[in-house]
């Protein structure tokens, strides 16, 4: 097992200090710990009191823990930007069932002591890996995420889903040697359970949207970088304007069709089906319940279930 302190002798650490959410990881945390520990100063997880072996792994392998109640993705990484005492030049976020590939370490590696001080952000390729299928097709290969930034940098828009970092000041540099891997091993059934909770999340966001339970963060649109730009002008202003239901048939049409997710194959038809059209109909589904549970009760009702009903306080 490979430790932050003992990660490839020859190849100094770098001014990075990578921030992992947790909760019960332990079959990713060691994957995503070995692949970033060459490379990275400090590895900070942020764990949401994980009941199975994730800190334990963690902690062998030399990362720091933080234990946090979790509310979203956003508000548990701002919050670890401001209360972890990073002093290294530069933050790299990974999710614990991500890691970066060799070449993706190369590029950072030989770039980061070169890059001009404007470069304040870096952005990454999304490779996604779906039951051990490359997803290549159906728009998904051009996912291009800002992962990297000079600390102090980048602060994360408070969201409930789709949450993106913006970057305050400078210059973004894109790499392209090599990428980000998203590669979850677990079950079919943990997938499913995962993206239910997404759905009600993505309602979240789109019922606020309606009704102002709680202040709109907009930083994205104006700040991130042009593709986060036009996927959030596009969710918002086009996506969610359109009749319920109908746009999910639509989204698919348009991503397993036109856009060729039909040559991912088999297990890429069960990918490009459940992502790009079950998840959006399910939210679609929530979105639907939520406005009719308004319409007969009002928005303090509505805040007052999703408290108890989800867990979820705006």
């Amino acid at each position: 097992m490979q430790t932050v302190g003992t990660a490839a002798a020859d190849k100094a650490h770098l001014s990075i200090t990578v921030i992992i959410l947790t909760f019960n990881e332990e079959v990713h945390i060691e994957r995503c710990i070995a692949s970033i520990a060459p490379l990275a100063e400090r590895i900070i997880i942020v764990d949401s009191f994980s009941t199975d072996r994730t800190v334990e792994i963690a902690r062998k392998m030399g990362a720091e823990i933080v234990q946090r109640a979790f509310k979203h993705q956003a508000d548990q990484f701002q919050w670890a930007q401001e209360n972890c005492n990073i002093a290294t030049d530069w933050v790299l976020r990974l999710d614990a069932d991500e890691y970066l590939e060799t070449l993706l370490i190369s590029a950072i590696r030989s770039g980061a002591t070169l890059w001009q001080s404007d470069v304040t952000a870096v952005n990454f390729r999304l490779k996604v890996i779906f039951r051990e299928k490359w997803i290549r097709f159906g728009g998904y290969y051009s996912t291009i995420l800002t992962r990297m930034w000079r600390t102090g940098a980048g602060i994360y828009e408070q969201r409930w889903m789709d949450e993106k970092v913006v970057i305050t000041h400078g210059r973004i540099l894109e790499l392209r040697s090599g990428d980000l891997v998203d590669h979850n091993l677990q079950d079919i059934d943990w997938w499913t359970a995962k993206h239910n909770r997404y759905a009600t999340r993505q309602m979240v966001d789109f019922i606020n949207r309606e009704y102002e339970l709680f202040p709109i963060d907009e930083s994205v649109d104006t700040r991130a970088h042009a593709q986060a730009r036009w996927k959030r002008f596009l969710r918002n202003r086009v996506f969610s304007r359109a009749p319920l239901y109908i746009r999910s048939v639509l989204y698919f049409i348009y991503r397993y069709l036109l856009r060729g997710g039909f040559l991912d194959g088999k297990q890429g038809f069960v990918w490009h089906f459940l992502q790009g059209f079950w998840f959006f109909v399910l939210t679609d589904a929530k979105i639907d319940e939520a406005r009719s549970f308004i319409r007969r009760n009002g928005r303090d009702a509505f805040r007052e279930r999703l408290r108890t009903h989800y867990k979820i306080e705006v």
